[in-house]
């Protein structure tokens, strides 16, 4: 016997049969979305409406009406949601939403809480 003989080729399984080589992708393992957190900014009794307004629309790409309409729910209720986003993106806007606030002497906070 030859050396050559006892090498078995690629495609060949051990019973010397030729096999299609049908190679199959393991499963992708199913991913959890993350869990989502609200931007919500609370009521005080200082800032003006038309600022709480434009943190809407610079921070949260609001219209003009929808701003409005959420500001009044914030007025009303004492807070209102802002936006809904993963974890960190939350953090960043109410980051940037408080430090705004700050900046322009406002006394507006936002928070974030877990979404339901």
């Amino acid at each position: 016997m030859k050396h050559e003989d006892t090498i078995m080729s690629a495609d060949q399984d051990s019973d010397g049969d030729q096999g299609v080589g049908v190679i199959t992708a393991p499963e992708k393992p199913k991913l959890a979305k993350p869990p989502l957190w609200k931007v919500v900014m609370l009521n005080d009794d200082y800032t003006p409406m038309e600022f709480v307004v434009e943190v809407l629309q610079i921070f949260f790409g609001m219209t003009g009406e929808k701003a409005t309409q959420i500001m009044l729910a914030v007025h009303q209720t004492g807070k209102g949601t802002c936006g809904i986003y993963a974890r960190d993106i939350a953090e960043t806007k109410c980051a940037q939403v408080n430090q705004y606030a700050q900046e322009n002497q406002h006394p507006l906070v936002s928070e974030i809480e877990p979404a339901d």
